[in-house]
């Protein structure tokens, strides 16, 4: 066999190699219950019709901890999983901001997405962008009542949004779902964080470690939100919590501070199962709403070197011109997306 076809043969061999070491990793995923996790995925409905995707997610996931000098064996086991929230409607523009929001999450290690349409039944477009994503996820969906419905021409503050979403998923996260996918505390209980990920804003990864160890609530900046360039918590000066925020938009709110800057404690959650949102609240309140219920401002855990550093932007997509589109409905021409998903 000559030079030329040994390093072919080499090349190969490493390559199955390193599948099958990937496929160890996952089968053998922490105690077990990471492994039926993974082997039992039809209880979260966390079916992957592409093979492919989820191992390109494990080799993006792998590298990020070996960065980090992970222990590859001891350190998966135990960190905790960061549940993303995130309710999403249809729209034009949704699947382009879902799909954005994912390639985000595929790069944040021990992440599980809680995604909850607002429809009655869940829709094709995002059980296939979940299925291809490779993601560890839980598709929800929960229908808001008409009379809470945004009207083409109303502002978007008219009206509170995803509020049956998100307590949709707060139901799911106080149930036995996450017993599945996360690490178990001595006492039985699940180890995580909960973040409400809204669809369109903007992510550093970096954000998702700051939240990872958070013990009860904690906040941090946010950009480019309440007319402001950043909204943010001001530490007290003796390091116990916060002292006041700066915010633009009804500062003597109990927790000025936008969805996008707190995360949760799993925990937290399921020690107050009465929590949740209400649309029965003044506008720019439901995160008070919340926040009052779990904690205060003393024992608000500040991130984000003291919040100075700012890893998430409020940008909200604007929604996309459709008057060629629209001529051609009433021309009686079939839509340019016929048989096709945008």
């Amino acid at each position: 066999m000559n030079r030329k076809m040994k390093r072919r043969v080499s090349g190969l061999l490493i390559g199955i190699a390193f599948i099958g070491i990937i496929v160890l990793l996952v089968m053998t995923f922490s105690d077990g219950r990471h492994s039926e996790y993974v082997a039992k995925a039809i209880t979260l409905k966390h079916d992957v019709d592409e093979p492919h995707a989820e191992i390109a997610r494990l080799k993006r996931q792998l590298a990020l901890l070996k960065k980090k000098g992970c222990n590859l064996e001891e350190d998966l086991i135990s960190l905790p999983v960061i549940f993303a929230v995130t309710p999403t409607y249809a729209r034009p523009e949704q699947k382009a901001e879902l799909t954005r929001l994912y390639q985000t999450l595929l790069l944040v290690p021990n992440l599980h997405w809680v995604i909850v349409e607002d429809a009655e039944a869940p829709t094709p477009l995002v059980k296939n962008l979940l299925a291809s994503s490779g993601l560890s996820h839980t598709h929800l969906h929960a229908h808001t009542p008409p009379a809470q419905k945004l009207k083409a021409k109303d502002p978007h503050w008219a009206k509170p949004r995803g509020v049956l979403q998100r307590n949709t998923a707060l139901e799911w996260l106080r149930s036995d779902g996450p017993l599945k996918v996360a690490p178990i505390n001595p006492d039985g209980e699940p180890l995580g964080v909960v973040y409400f990920a809204d669809d369109d804003n903007s992510y550093s990864i970096r954000l998702f470690e700051e939240m990872r160890y958070v013990q009860n609530v904690g906040v941090w900046p946010v950009g480019l939100v309440g007319g402001l360039m950043v909204e943010r918590p001001l530490p007290s000066s003796d390091g116990r919590g916060v002292a006041s925020f700066n915010a633009g938009y009804k500062p003597e709110r109990p927790f000025p501070i936008d969805m996008a800057g707190f995360a949760i404690n799993l925990a937290t959650l399921r020690n107050h199962p009465d929590a949740k949102f209400l649309y029965e609240v003044q506008p720019g309140y439901q995160e008070s709403q919340l926040l009052k219920q779990l904690t205060t401002k003393q024992e608000l855990e500040v991130l984000a070197d003291n919040c100075t550093k700012v890893y998430v932007w409020h940008t909200r997509t604007d929604k996309p011109k459709m008057r060629e589109e629209l001529q051609w409905k009433a021309q009686g021409r079939p839509p340019s997306n016929q048989d096709i998903e945008v």
